[in-house]
């Protein structure tokens, strides 16, 4: 049996070699097909560990309270555009240092705008934050000069910015920042800080960033009076759902709230734990499905393969008709077409599994040079399970020719033309 399968093979192996351009053709669909479950496993499992890592560079010992009430499971009413007024800065005051809540440890108040901030004759857009509070305690990072925001200059609304590293390259470049005044939104602010290079953490970039006192934000530049966020930290993980009920708490008792079901609510507490579970949820979702709609290629692909093994057996009429006579049962015919489409669908598995890993390859290497921290991902899973499907691909759509072939007649085959 062995001897016939490798000579099934190498006959294969010629006849694919005979016809190049048909055989790659027939091959492509597969070819497609594996690479783009190889590429997008790859890119899905690399996006996760992005976002997942930034999630616990992040933190996941913080707590997030945005306005508006919304669904667990689902995304926040804010998040989708909806303007909403209920979160005040009030609210960050009676959950920062309240003996109620014992275990958050920092809170800042929050409002985000963009705006064009000019210095001499450089100007340059970036995001404006309005922030209040604990900053370091719960956003991290260092000072590389000057001084920080204090409670005194948001109470004042002092007119005063602390800007990212990208900032102060962008107008200042190698001179000096501190003391300088730039313009944002027509207004003068002098410059009292400069941050520590940091990066990219959650899509927020904290180098081009220029941070003024929360309620200047508010009442000098977007003229209103609530916040769009406001972001605590607990001191440990295990206090998060002890501390997420205390919060409601508070904020219901503030708002008037009886209703302690929480459908009543106006705003929404989320936890970086549960955000954690959630992305994971959704990044593995998202990925599978994407895998499985590449996977449509391999359908596409196999009936390909029929097609051309159709053909193949009509090509073949007289030899199968010659096999038969001397002495070449069904069960051996059936093996040697089989054969040859599964030889075929793994050949193009191979070659969709290179091509996916260096496309893969050259993602990721693109990807890390954009800035991210983006590993490159090939999982042995995928490999194995690309090679066996194909395997299997073969078997699947050559089996109607293989039987198609056995079941001729070897008078009726030998006089084919």
């Amino acid at each position: 049996m062995f001897t016939f399968i490798r000579q099934c093979a190498r006959a294969s192996l010629a006849s694919l070699l005979a016809n190049k351009t048909r055989s790659f053709l027939t091959m492509l669909g597969i070819i497609i097909g594996v690479a783009a479950v190889i590429i997008i496993m790859s890119l899905g499992a690399g996006a996760q560990d992005l976002i997942l890592s930034q999630i616990k560079t992040f933190g996941t010992n913080k707590i997030g309270i945005l306005p508006g009430n919304a669904d667990p499971n689902g995304p926040p009413a804010s998040a989708m555009g909806i303007v909403i007024t209920t979160l005040k800065y009030e609210d960050a005051q009676a959950l920062r240092n309240n003996p109620d809540l014992p275990h958050i440890t920092g809170v800042v108040a929050y409002n985000n705008s963009s705006e064009t901030v000019s210095y001499r004759n450089a100007s340059y857009t970036t995001s404006i934050q309005g922030v209040a509070g604990d900053y370091f305690i719960v956003e991290g990072g260092e000072l590389a000069d000057g001084r920080f925001l204090t409670d005194q200059d948001n109470q004042s609304s002092a007119k005063i910015a602390v800007i990212g590293d990208t900032v102060k390259t962008e107008l200042f470049g190698d001179s000096p920042a501190i003391g300088a005044n730039i313009k944002i939104a027509n207004h003068i602010f002098k410059i009292v800080g400069v941050m520590k290079k940091r990066g990219k953490i959650l899509l927020q970039d904290y180098d081009d960033l220029v941070m003024i006192p929360n309620q200047t934000m508010r009442k000098t530049i977007l003229g209103i009076d609530y916040l769009n966020f406001i972001r605590a930290t607990v001191d440990n993980e295990n206090n998060m759902t002890e501390t997420v009920n205390e919060t409601k708490s508070v904020l219901r008792t503030r708002h008037d709230i009886t209703d302690q079901s929480g459908s009543s609510d106006d705003f929404n507490v989320r936890n970086s734990a549960d955000a954690l579970t959630l992305i994971s949820t959704i990044t593995n979702a998202l990925k599978f499905f994407l895998t499985a709609m590449a996977g449509l290629s391999l359908l596409v692909g196999g009936i390909g393969i029929m097609n051309i093994m159709l053909v193949a057996v009509n090509e073949r009429t007289r030899e199968i008709g010659l096999r038969k006579a001397v002495g070449a049962n069904n069960a051996t015919i059936t093996l040697q077409f089989l054969i040859e489409a599964v030889i075929i669908t793994t050949l193009g598995g191979i070659i969709g599994i290179i091509l996916g890993i260096f496309v893969s390859f050259i993602a990721a290497f693109i990807i890390r040079h954009l800035g991210y921290d983006w590993g490159f991902s090939i999982s042995p899973v995928s490999i194995i399970m690309a090679l066996t499907v194909s395997a299997a691909i073969g078997l699947i759509f050559g089996l109607y020719p293989a039987r198609r072939a056995a079941k001729m007649q070897p008078v009726e085959a030998l006089r084919y033309e």
